[in-house]
């Protein structure tokens, strides 16, 4: 019997080393190349799936053998970094000065996919941007004039007299920005896409020019029926065709990731010619804040939720895909408060994200 236990303790223990391999791969995929390794760049989508794995041998070698515990530590001491920006948990948090600016950036799924606003049927994402007290609000996946028309929507948000409308890439899909501050200016940001694209705004506050980059990723063309394929393996594994299923979605996935990785390099090369001073990046980046998308934009930045944050904030919650995969990013000499992915509101597939901002003292 003792030799049975030993040999269990060693299987054990090699399938915690792997599961601590495969982490500190997931963790460290934002370096890799989406365009040469598209598939290997997808890996931080499983960084939780893996550190979840870790904390639970962890737990486990805690009750049965201590020493072998400090493989578990020494793997999530070198993922860090990964941790804290997957999982925030800023307990205490910080009130914002008088004088911040409320910031909001939501995916709106065309106001929930055109919903109209009467008093016996309201639009719930229309009310929520009139009620949000935010002082700038940049939206994607922008669309009026069906059965919610533009006059309406200016009339509910009357309170923001400064708006931007662009219709990027080559279809339907617009970003859309309302302030209650002076917009000054829009421009895009010059890259391939079919539906995505990015819009550079400058916005007169207090005296002071603020630049803001509102962003639409790339998405990854998952079907209806993809969707479907992806739950049935997640209830299902036994039944599913697992094999057929997960090369149909990871090809997906990785086409995608490819794309991300030239708009986000288009994005970080206007924001090296913009200067790293009071701006805002933001938007939909379809795509976790553990990948390459997330960290070529992000450079030189802060992520208002990993600095304000708390938890998971996931902010894409449909068809059992559930990521943070909408972001706030600030400047060195802006502070984010109390960013807040609010749940609240499910009319859309994205959550709103909101922080306040002020400079940094």
């Amino acid at each position: 019997m003792y030799q049975i236990g030993r040999l269990l303790g060693w299987i054990l223990l090699a399938a915690n080393l792997l599961m601590v391999g495969i982490m500190l791969a997931c963790a460290y995929s934002p370096y890799i190349d989406p365009v040469r390794h598209p598939v290997r760049a997808c890996a931080g989508l499983a960084f939780p799936v893996f550190l979840c794995a870790t904390v639970a041998f962890l737990l486990f070698w805690l009750v049965v053998h201590v020493r072998y515990a400090l493989l578990s530590v020494v793997g999530m001491l070198c993922c860090l970094p990964a941790i804290q920006t997957f999982c925030p948990l800023h307990l205490s948090r910080e009130e914002a000065p008088e004088g911040s600016i409320k910031f909001l950036s939501y995916n709106i799924m065309g106001f929930e996919a055109d919903h109209p606003d009467t008093p016996d049927n309201p639009n719930h994402v229309l009310a929520y941007l009139r009620d949000s007290g935010a002082d700038i609000i940049c939206m994607q996946e922008y669309s009026a004039g069906g059965r919610l028309k533009q006059e309406h929507i200016d009339h509910v948000l009357k309170d923001y007299p400064y708006k931007d409308i662009h219709t990027v890439g080559k279809g339907w899909n617009r970003l859309a920005c309302y302030s209650r501050h002076p917009i000054l200016s829009a421009e895009p940001v010059h890259y391939e896409s079919e539906f995505n694209g990015s819009i550079v705004y400058t916005i007169a506050v207090e005296g002071d020019t603020l630049t803001v980059i509102n962003n639409h990723l790339e998405s990854n063309k998952l079907t209806t029926n993809d969707r479907e394929t992806y739950v049935q393996m997640i209830k299902s594994p036994e039944t599913a065709d697992m094999k057929k299923g997960s090369r149909l979605l990871l090809g997906k996935l990785a086409g995608a990731t490819a794309i991300r990785a030239r708009q986000a390099d288009a994005i970080a090369r206007t924001i090296d010619s913009l200067g790293r001073r009071k701006l805002i990046v933001c938007g939909d980046f379809n795509t976790s804040p553990i990948s390459y998308a997330h960290r070529v934009i992000g450079r030189g930045l802060d992520d208002a939720f990993v600095e304000s944050g708390f938890g998971m904030g996931i902010s894409y919650h449909r068809n059992g895909f559930y990521f943070r995969i909408d972001h706030i990013l600030t400047s060195p000499d802006l502070k984010a408060y109390r960013c807040t992915v609010d749940s609240r509101i499910d009319n859309s597939d994205h959550y709103p994200i909101w922080c306040y901002i002020a400079p940094a003292r």
